[in-house]
């Protein structure tokens, strides 16, 4: 007997048109938000009974914050909403003849369907990547590799081998977006104003950071002028960074480059990229470039009364023929747009077809660093690190949580002090280890 098959899905039935909404995420939550007042009844699900504020699991990973201080449990998030209902449930597909979705714990019946459950890490067909690597997209992950970090610490204390302690403290950061720059930086701040007090007995010359991407300029889709500044921010924290490059081979011991140089390192962080995070039952024709194909209205292509929004959507337009950015603004606009439409179809009203609006993108590079691009302006400094911090904790799901984080940075900012390096849940990698990116 399944360990499953005593569990169900079950949903109060409703006169209302019911919308299933897969995926906790940006899009998601704000698509609840939206609907909050609508004459429809709403079922979250998710696999996680908890949002994550992506943007800032790096600080998670590097021991600047706690794991619930970016989490906002699901239920409580919308405790008030009438007629909302969420399951913690794994979806394994959709069937959209019936209008059924597919779980390990059972069947739910929609009328309209909503597919919000956002990327997953690309590894672009590298198996080994995908086992001797650590991604960046979830809580767990950012806890893995947490541990693994300061065990390695330890563990070089105890080590008499050099070859040994290279590996050991060697960090080698694969892709030269937002989450490769930012967690580069978040290493670079380690090394110099917190590891050195934890383990006096390590001379921290040792430690050398690399961060390798393929692309001629970090930031890629930031302008030139940001790129620019954020390797020279790199610099200063003595990361290595290496453009034009590839990683060719990693054993868990050894990375190869395509230029030939061979990096001893038992860390290698991925965070070379994307793809959308597809399941079972969607149609050949719905499907391209790695995410469902969806028309102005978010609508998906070959199908009624189902939806995608956020990075799993992809509006392929002539002012967008890749697709929107896989970033947080344009699944929240999406799921606002997709609300407002949802209940203009209601009422027999017209609907409005999606626009992005372009607000600026920025990244952090520790202290004090930071690059901002706004549609007319690009900076950084100590200015564009302020408004990233603002930015950000504004964005943060919560009250408490963004208390919780000002207090987090404060103290760090003050003391050069980060207050979470404890190894809570030892990390232990095996041929069996498995990120867990899929929904």
């Amino acid at each position: 007997m399944s360990s499953f098959e005593h569990l169900h899905l079950e949903i109060p039935k409703s006169d209302k048109q019911r919308i299933v909404i897969i995926g906790g995420g940006f899009g998601g939550i704000q698509l609840v938000k939206t609907l909050q007042k609508s004459n429809f009844q709403i079922v979250l699900l998710d696999r996680h009974n908890y949002h994550t504020f992506q943007p800032l699991l790096y600080q998670v990973a590097t021991a600047g914050l706690e794991p619930d201080s970016i989490a906002g449990a699901l239920r409580q998030l919308f405790a008030r909403h009438k007629d909302f209902y969420f399951r913690m449930a794994r979806v394994t597909g959709i069937d959209s003849e019936r209008k059924v979705i597919k779980t390990l714990v059972g069947e739910l019946e929609y009328d309209l369907l909503v597919i919000a459950n956002g990327s997953k890490t690309n590894y672009f067909g590298d198996k080994e990547m995908y086992n001797r690597t650590f991604p960046m997209k979830q809580i767990p992950q950012a806890l893995d590799l947490r541990s693994h970090m300061l065990q390695n610490f330890e563990q070089t204390v105890l080590s008499k081998e050099d070859e040994e302690k290279d590996r050991l403290t060697n960090f080698v950061i694969v892709g030269g977006g937002p989450t490769g720059v930012e967690v580069a930086g978040a290493l670079g701040e380690l090394k110099k104003h917190v590891l050195p007090n934890d383990y006096p007995d390590i001379d921290f010359d040792i430690m050398k950071l690399h961060l390798v991407d393929a692309g001629p300029r970090l930031l890629a889709g930031m302008s030139e002028k940001s790129s620019a500044k954020a390797e020279l921010y790199l610099k200063d924290f003595d990361v290595d960074v290496r453009l034009n490059t590839r990683l060719v081979s990693y054993d868990g011991r050894d990375v190869v480059l395509t230029d030939g140089t061979v990096i001893p390192a038992k860390t290698v962080i991925w965070a070379a990229g994307v793809t959308g995070n597809i399941m079972d039952g969607l149609p050949k024709e719905s499907i391209g470039g790695g995410r469902i194909i969806v028309n102005e209205f978010n609508e998906v292509k070959g199908l009624q009364d189902v939806f995608a929004l956020g990075d799993i959507a992809g509006m392929y337009t002539a002012q967008t023929p890749k697709g929107h950015p896989m970033v947080a603004p344009v699944a929240i606009q999406q799921a606002t747009n997709l609300g407002k439409n949802l209940m203009r179809a209601q009422k027999g009203k017209p609907l409005k077809p999606f626009v992005y609006k372009d607000k600026g993108s920025m990244a952090t590079i520790g202290r004090n660093r930071a690059v901002v691009d706004l549609p007319k302006f690009h900076f950084g400094g100590l200015f564009a690190w302020m408004v990233w911090m603002f930015i950000h904790l504004m964005s943060i799901v919560g009250f408490r949580n963004r208390l919780v984080i000002l207090a987090n940075w404060v103290w760090n900012y003050l003391t050069y002090d980060r207050g979470t390096r404890l190894i809570i849940r030892t990390f232990v990698r095996n041929k069996d280890y498995k990120p867990g990116d899929t929904l």
